[in-house]
């Protein structure tokens, strides 16, 4: 095992997981459709959905997330059905990326996977209830283009410069957990309790 080669795909895997976070099926695709080439290659059983099938319904479904979750009430449940469908999709990415590579256990490569895109889903489903009630709902199509834009450059950056990819997603993190501070402090100040003490 090359270590180098290892370390390449430990950050491509944390960066893949995280696009899934974003949306679930644009990294899934993207990664079939490079191993069908043969630009990178899949671990079994994994490698199957770089086949025609496996692209078939890779591309109907990301149409379909891509389509419905610019539409108020689709998207919802899409949303609903992504804190399952999320994690499945980093945990596959994952396990794809890093088990020809690495001697990563499957099982763990499997929850680091999840634990990635499923956090990342989870602060992405936290902003737009945000959005829907500050706009109406108009700006949910314009957060969800934005979140499918980061997806995509994520994806992107994962198989060319994936240590960036993995930081960025390190960031993600920092900003998500930073932004929940402050979002406990406004509502201790506004419930006339003292704010905690920063750690």
């Amino acid at each position: 095992m090359d270590l180098t080669t290892a370390i390449g795909s430990v950050f491509a895997a944390f960066g893949l997981s995280g696009a899934a976070g974003l949306n679930a099926f644009l990294p899934l695709f993207v990664s079939a459709l490079l191993a069908r080439i043969g630009v990178i290659d899949l671990a079994e059983p994994f490698d199957a959905l770089s086949s025609t099938l496996g692209l078939s319904v890779l591309a109907v479904l990301l149409v379909a997330d891509f389509v419905g979750d610019k539409v108020p009430v689709v998207d919802h449940a899409l949303h609903i059905a992504g804190t399952v469908v999320a994690p499945a999709s980093g945990a596959i990415l994952f396990t794809g990326q890093t088990g020809l590579e690495t001697d990563i256990p499957t099982g763990v490569a499997v929850v680091l996977g999840a634990l990635t895109a499923g956090s990342v889903h989870a602060g992405r489903a936290a902003v737009r209830p945000v959005s829907t009630a500050s706009s109406a709902g108009a700006g949910n199509p314009v957060l969800s283009l934005t979140e499918d834009s980061l997806s995509g450059g994520l994806t992107a950056l994962a198989f060319i410069i994936p240590i960036l990819a993995f930081l960025l997603v390190i960031a993600f993190f920092a900003a998500l957990a930073l932004g929940w501070r402050q979002l406990r402090g406004r509502r201790a100040q506004r419930a006339g309790r003292p704010q905690p003490p920063p750690r």
